[in-house]
């Protein structure tokens, strides 16, 4: 590879991952006239392992991006409902709500903006090392290299540099926080369009909502173990195991599946991550995950690119120097985002539980205000 000096050009901002968190960030530069190349190892536009549902804190912030939700006909969402495997259910009022959109429409609306506001988009690209030398990012594709003054990592819940790194989530020993499955359909459904549903089982849980189109999206998550136990196959892990729980069986045997088959992920962690490794800004899941039970992982991506381009426009201006950037980038993320995750990772533990989980359900339906406690806890203000 070629030395990061004779480059024809430096970019300001290279970012790796096209989802949420780096689209997001990527518009944000451009708007203000920093030059910003994104890397997408899938072309656009594409379905992801999503619960696809966002509340209402990231709306504001998503219109100023220039993505006009109301248009795109996004299901509005304002109930809740969550069920014990043994089919006990507790309903309740999301305080803030929030709204459905499929990521495979969201994704690639971001995507024409980033490009009408001049970021050069590298499709079907995957980068396989990203180095600091001199001052400048050296990123590679295998067969090119681009260098950069910042260098953001944006790759989702697991990559092929998170183990190159060998950053700890990715190479620790596998255990019931960090070796989940992820499985997601779009499905037709005859359910309430202002509901999220989340039906919980031995090991895992279920949510399903609207989206738009007339659409839902059904997406679960569970132990790797809970696949094993059915032979690897979906379907009987489906059958034996979700079905468990009356309204998932009920779900199961009414939905029409719109996918010819799920899409899955595998090795999923809620492992603590660092939000810098060797220069690089982690944002989105790479820097840290919520439980999907919680519904606002895609907010904290949001939110997490809006963090990051405030350190960074502070740092390309040359107001703060590379290692402030860092540390307040870093301190800005764990002050919005560690409660949120602590609180998240409590009642991951709580419902993956059986037992538990049904008690706790039992318990909980005579004090909707305890309820709106803990929902607000994994949800924060406008930004």
């Amino acid at each position: 590879m070629s030395n990061p000096t004779q480059h024809r050009s430096i970019y300001d901002v290279a970012i790796t991952g096209g989802g949420l968190a780096g689209l997001s960030l990527s518009i944000q530069l451009a708007k203000k006239g920093y030059s910003v190349i994104l890397f997408e190892k899938e072309n656009y536009p594409f379905h992801k392992v999503c619960g696809e549902y966002i509340s209402m804190e990231s709306w504001d912030f998503i219109q100023s991006l220039g993505v006009d939700l109301a248009a795109l006909n996004v299901s509005r969402i304002n109930q809740l409902t969550i069920s014990a495997p043994n089919g006990n259910l507790l309903k309740h009022t999301l305080p803030l709500g929030g709204f459905g959109i499929s990521r495979y429409l969201l994704d690639d609306t971001l995507v024409q903006i980033a490009k009408a506001n001049g970021v050069i988009i590298k499709e079907n690209t995957r980068i396989t090392d990203i180095y600091f030398t001199n001052n400048v990012f050296t990123i590679e594709d295998g067969e090119n290299s681009y260098a950069a003054k910042v260098a953001c990592g944006s790759f989702g819940k697991r990559s092929n540099l998170d183990v190159k790194w060998k950053r700890p989530f990715a190479v620790a020993a596998k255990n019931n926080t960090n070796n989940y499955v992820g499985i997601k359909y779009h499905v037709k459904a005859d359910l309430p369009a202002d509901t999220i549903s989340l039906h919980n089982f031995q090991d895992g849980y279920c949510g399903i909502s609207k989206i738009e189109n007339g659409r839902y999206c059904l997406c679960y998550l569970t132990t790797a173990n809970n696949l094993k136990k059915s032979n690897g196959n979906i379907k009987e892990m489906e059958q034996n195991i979700l079905s468990q729980n009356p309204h998932l069986k009920n779900i199961f045997s009414s939905v029409d599946k719109l996918y010819d088959a799920p899409l899955t992920i595998s090795q999923i962690s809620f492992d603590k991550k660092s939000q810098v490794n060797d220069h690089i800004l982690f944002i989105g899941d790479a820097a840290g995950m919520i439980t999907p039970l919680c519904g606002n992982g895609m907010s904290m991506a949001l939110q997490g690119s809006k963090l990051a381009f405030e350190q960074v426009a502070a740092f390309l201006q040359n107001n703060i120097s590379r290692e402030e950037m860092e540390q307040r980038y870093t301190q800005e993320w764990n002050d919005n985002f560690n409660k949120r995750l602590q609180i998240g990772r409590m009642i991951q533990r709580l419902f993956g539980n059986k037992t538990l989980t049904n008690i706790f359900i039992g318990m909980m339906k005579p004090f909707p205000k305890l309820v709106n406690f803990l929902v607000k806890q994994t949800h924060g203000k406008s930004f």
